[in-house]
C-alpha cells in the first residue's frame, strides 16, 4: 500500500487514476492533475514517469529545486519571457509515450505546460498541484499551506 495526501492507494494505477479523476471533474484537457506526494510516489518508484520543472533558472537557483526533475524552462526572469523552445526541448528530452507530470510555483505555467504537451500528442500528460512552494497565506509567505516543499518532498539549493 502506498499512503498519500487523499489516503491509501493500493498501486501506481490508482494513484494515476486518482489524478485522472481529478483532472475529469475539473474538466482538464489532459490526463489530469497530481498531488506533490503522489507525483513524489510516481517519480520515486521509476517506472518511466518523468517530472518537469517549467520553472524559470532564478527560480530554481533562489528557492531550490527538485532532484529527479528535467528542468524545461517556459518563461525567463527577468521579465517571464516565453520560452519560444519549449515545445522543441519537450520533444527532444521526454518520450510521448511517457507518463510526464509538470510542476511550477504554484500550478499555473504547469497547468499551461500540460495541455501544450497533450496537444502536442503527450497522451500522460498531468500537472501537479500546489507547485513547489503552494498557495501564499495572509503575509503572501509560501510553503506553509500546502506545495512540494511544505510537504517535506526532496528538494536541494
Amino acid at each position: 500500500m502506498i499512503k498519500t495526501k487523499g489516503g491509501t492507494v493500493s498501486n501506481l494505477d490508482d494513484i494515476l487514476s486518482n489524478g485522472n479523476t481529478r483532472g475529469k471533474q475539473s474538466s482538464l484537457p489532459y490526463a489530469g492533475a497530481l498531488t506533490p506526494q503522489e507525483t513524489y510516489t510516481l517519480i520515486d518508484q521509476g517506472n518511466g514517469v518523468v517530472l518537469v520543472d517549467v520553472r524559470s533558472r532564478a527560480e530554481l537557483e533562489l528557492v531550490g529545486r527538485v532532484p529527479l526533475a528535467k528542468h524545461i524552462e517556459w518563461a525567463s526572469y527577468p521579465g517571464m519571457v516565453p520560452n519560444p523552445d519549449f515545445a522543441a526541448q519537450l520533444q527532444t528530452q521526454v518520450d510521448k509515450n511517457s507518463t510526464v507530470i509538470f510542476m511550477c510555483r504554484t500550478g499555473g505555467r504547469s497547468h499551461n505546460a500540460a495541455l501544450l504537451a497533450q496537444q502536442l500528442g503527450y497522451g500522460n500528460a498531468y500537472n501537479m498541484l500546489e507547485g513547489f512552494e503552494g498557495e501564499a497565506n495572509e503575509f503572501k509567505q509560501r510553503t506553509l499551506i500546502n506545495g512540494w516543499k511544505q510537504a517535506g518532498l526532496p528538494w536541494n539549493n
